[in-house]
């Protein structure tokens, strides 16, 4: 490990998590570089997985933490993610930022270090269903330890809080200590609430970047690495407009989702995703 994690309380911790063979590590790297890139001072990413094959030398890879409990396999939402508020997480200390590797960092991102006092849960507001006032933990920070009875409750009961809030970050919204604060509205966005046109408007507009912007999440996809050659999944290729409908259409029945939904499964091709989402 290139840092000591004594002196960690000096630098930003910016921690991911990777699991499974969903996300290969170019993610990681390249989240590190969207880091390098828009941070200033002392920091250091931290990757919790549990395959560190291809990850970068400087991104300090540690084990997956436990989460110390079965959820059932019907149960959605990523509650891997919550062992990572236990009360000892490999000798870190501090304050935390979190990132999902999803995400697409757009501007300097030292503000999310200093806002709001070093003790609070923060959080993005959901953007689909802002009137539910649900956190959206795609980015979020945290205090290592000061929380751990989340965990601590979760493990006490994972099949009736897991079926009770459904998603990991509905448990959060509900049962943190003092209620989740929130960053600015505009620093953290939404790909598909923020950037892509309505349709059928994307059909002929590109993707926009928001003004203000400091990370770009993209939660259900489409995920960077297809969206910037226009592509809504991985294996997908970019068609015009007319060409994609008719492809939809030829191909209606194996689709996930019905006709009409899908044919609003459209991207076109993103410079700005590309310029940003890249490994020096």
């Amino acid at each position: 490990m290139a840092m000591t994690l004594l002196t960690q309380q000096a630098v930003k911790q910016v921690i991911c998590i990777k699991w499974g063979t969903f996300y290969g590590s170019e993610y990681v790297n390249i989240l590190y570089s969207m880091v390098a890139r828009n941070i200033t001072g002392a920091f250091q990413v931290y990757c919790f997985t549990d395959d560190a094959k291809g990850i970068r030398p400087e991104v300090a890879c540690l084990p997956l933490p436990e989460l110390g409990c079965e959820i059932p396999p019907d149960i959605p939402g990523k509650w891997k993610k919550q062992a990572l508020w236990g009360r000892e997480l490999f000798g870190l200390k501090g304050t935390v930022l979190f990132i999902d590797l999803d995400s697409i960092i757009v501007g300097n991102i030292d503000d999310y270090f200093t806002h709001g006092d070093p003790g609070d849960v923060i959080a993005a507001r959901n953007w689909l269903k802002p009137w539910e006032k649900m956190a959206q933990t795609s980015v979020f920070r945290i205090e290592i330890g000061r929380h751990a009875y989340m965990l601590d409750n979760l493990r006490a009961d994972p099949e009736g809080v897991s079926r009770k809030y459904k998603w990991e970050q509905n448990y959060v919204t509900h049962c943190v200590r003092g209620g989740f604060k929130t960053w600015p509205a505009e620093w953290t966005r939404h790909f598909r609430k923020h950037c892509l046109p309505s349709w059928p408007l994307r059909y002929w507009r590109d993707p926009v970047l928001p003004e203000g912007a400091k990370i770009i999440a993209c939660p259900g996809g489409p995920n960077p690495s297809d969206s910037m050659y226009g592509h809504w999944r991985k294996g997908e290729e970019y068609r015009a407009p007319w060409a994609h409908i008719a492809y939809k259409w030829k191909h209606r029945r194996e689709m996930p989702k019905s006709f009409l939904r899908e044919i609003a499964c459209y991207v076109r091709p993103s410079s700005w995703v590309a310029q940003h989402w890249r490994e020096d």
